[in-house]
């Protein structure tokens, strides 16, 4: 049997914005490992009725609800109330839980006030999940074809309860797991992938194929359920294969974080370093390689170099290159990259120059227009490359994700 659950976060300050719901993504991962399907989130504020309402709701279209927040010692902490009066329960006073927060209390030396004794209030029958990382328990009872589980809400607590006690009571329910794929591109949008691969799409049951669009890129998921994870492995595998093909050096990889990521592996694996020159991206190409552990194995250094001054003091780019053609120059994009090759004494140097706004130069070059300069050896490519929209920080990410892409190619034999 196919398992549906549906989450239930409570917290006015959700509603407000005044904080995320991480909860509710790290259980749906979860979820998805274990083979059951999550198709509603929910987030009410802390109002009885309302959670009530909620509660109702989604048993009517789920066979597993699992709410976060709302277990605490304060008065606007009405969740197990809420949910024991929908499944018709009473709660019931927990000893061991209360024993669990007098310890707890006695370990940070602090006296407990009566209201905390609340969180020792249990539906009747249920299952209570100690609570090894707070003071509010957790709670899990089947009820009128139903599975419910209470979780609290802090984040820390609501990751450590669904890892070592809600999986262990979820797994018993599973009737197998769903595994997925996820092959990462760069240079190509979500629309011209999935017109490329729609008659695929459309022809996949298990496993599924679904484009996501992504600040970095296009994302490609492959997801199977089987029995087992190995054998959900084996589905989605040809149709791995598929997707590259069709998609061909657009795709940077497989299950892979950034294209950063992907060109420090090449680097290291090569035995090569590299270093960078940048103008209008302002040190994001260089801290997006050093945001990676053991960076250091690859990444020689780099150069802001924001003026011109420095462009010819700190880089030896001619002087006369920047008065006849300007800092926004293909010439001086590859005076850059030969400078920092030099300079920094790397393998491979990568430069960027351009108008990232919010005006153009003052010779005219409009937003978003970038050169990026690729040298090794004694070679230079210089690239042109055109951001958009035109808003200042989309150009600096653009240009520093393009002048990764154009490393990973010129690593990989692309160009």
């Amino acid at each position: 049997m196919s398992h549906t659950a549906e989450l239930i976060a409570v917290g006015t300050e959700l509603l407000l914005g005044n904080i995320a719901n991480t909860d509710a993504q790290m259980i749906s991962q979860g979820l998805s490992q274990l083979g059951i399907n999550v198709y509603y989130h929910t987030v009410v504020g802390d109002n009885p009725q309302r959670v009530r309402q909620a509660v109702d709701i989604a048993r009517d279209r789920a066979d597993i609800l699992i709410t976060t927040g709302g277990l605490g010692p304060t008065c606007d902490d009405l969740t197990k109330v809420a949910v024991a009066q929908a499944f018709g329960k009473e709660l019931v006073y927990h000893e061991p839980s209360a024993q669990r927060i007098r310890e707890r209390f006695a370990q940070r030396g602090t006296p407990v006030t009566e209201n905390n004794f609340q969180q020792a209030m249990v539906p009747e029958g249920c299952t209570v999940l100690d609570n090894d990382w707070g003071t509010a328990p957790g709670v899990a009872f089947q009820a009128g074809g139903t599975h419910v589980l209470m979780l609290p809400g802090p984040p820390r607590e609501c990751e450590m309860m669904f890892r070592y006690r809600a999986l262990p009571y979820l797994q018993k329910l599973s009737d197998g797991v769903i595994a997925s794929r996820t092959v990462k591109t760069f240079g190509i949008g979500e629309s011209a992938a999935e017109a490329l691969l729609r008659d695929l799409m459309n022809a996949l049951h298990n496993p599924t194929l679904a484009p996501y669009a992504k600040p970095t890129g296009t994302e490609l998921r492959i997801t199977a359920h089987a029995p087992t994870r190995e054998e959900a492995l084996r589905l989605i595998a040809p149709v791995e294969e598929q997707v590259k093909a069709i998609l061909g050096d657009k795709v940077i990889g497989v299950d892979v974080d950034s294209l950063e990521e992907v060109c420090f592996a090449l680097l290291k694996d090569r035995g090569l370093t590299v270093g960078t020159a940048e103008s209008c991206t302002g040190g994001l190409l260089a801290k997006l390689l050093t945001d990676l552990p053991g960076s250091s194995a690859v990444f020689r250094g780099g150069v802001v170099s924001y003026t011109n001054g420095v462009k010819a003091g700190l880089l030896g780019v001619p002087q006369d290159l920047l008065d006849r053609y300007g800092a926004v120059s293909p010439q001086v994009a590859e005076a850059m990259a030969q400078g920092a090759k030099a300079a920094l004494g790397c393998d491979i140097a990568l430069s960027t120059t351009g108008v990232a706004g919010p005006d153009a130069d003052d010779r005219g070059n409009p937003i978003g227009l970038v050169y990026l300069g690729l040298a090794w050896g004694d070679q230079c490519q210089v690239t042109e490359f055109r951001a958009g929209p035109v808003e200042r920080e989309r150009v600096r990410r653009q240009a520093a994700q393009t002048a990764l892409d154009l490393l990973r190619r010129h690593l990989t034999g692309l160009d």
